[in-house]
């Protein structure tokens, strides 16, 4: 098995960040960014007040999965959540425990910093992904569902 690293992201893996987002879109069958978007993407991750956490996993030295996160709060439970925006492997390093690696290096983080839960989404037509993430433990909340209001 390759080596992988999981670690926070540096500036100068944007190009290559922006590759494997632009790979998700095509994954999932949906335009991927813009360069003006990518731009963004890069001055929200590395800027003087980054909006969202990215880290990326290197497999034989070469970046080739990336996750956003943010912050988010429950009020119930009176404690910060470490919300998943994106987990993406780039097809090449599938199935050699990149994305495990991944959740575990994001749900280590949580626990040392008092969060009270780890959430994501998962598109519910991905079934192996529902079931990849129910065998480490995680519950898929069909309760729940997804209100959106797109802004200009």
């Amino acid at each position: 098995m390759s080596e992988v690293l999981v670690r926070p992201a540096r500036p100068e893996d944007g190009p290559a960040y922006v590759g494997l987002v632009r790979a998700l879109a095509e994954f999932e069958k949906l335009p991927g960014p813009t360069d003006e978007a990518a731009r963004r993407l890069l001055e929200d991750a590395f800027g003087p007040r980054p909006r969202y956490t990215l880290t990326v996993a290197d497999v034989s030295a070469e970046t080739l999965a990336y996750a956003v996160t943010f912050d988010t709060y429950s009020t119930f439970r009176a404690l910060p959540t470490l919300f998943l925006e994106d987990l993406f492997v780039h097809p090449r390093a599938r199935r050699r425990g990149v994305a495990t690696a991944m959740l575990a290096y994001l749900r280590a983080h949580a626990e040392r910093n008092g969060y009270g839960r780890f959430e994501w989404n998962v598109l519910d037509w991905n079934v192996e992904a529902q079931a990849f993430y129910r065998r480490l433990g995680a519950e898929v909340l069909h309760q729940w569902w997804v209100c959106r209001i797109s802004l200009p």
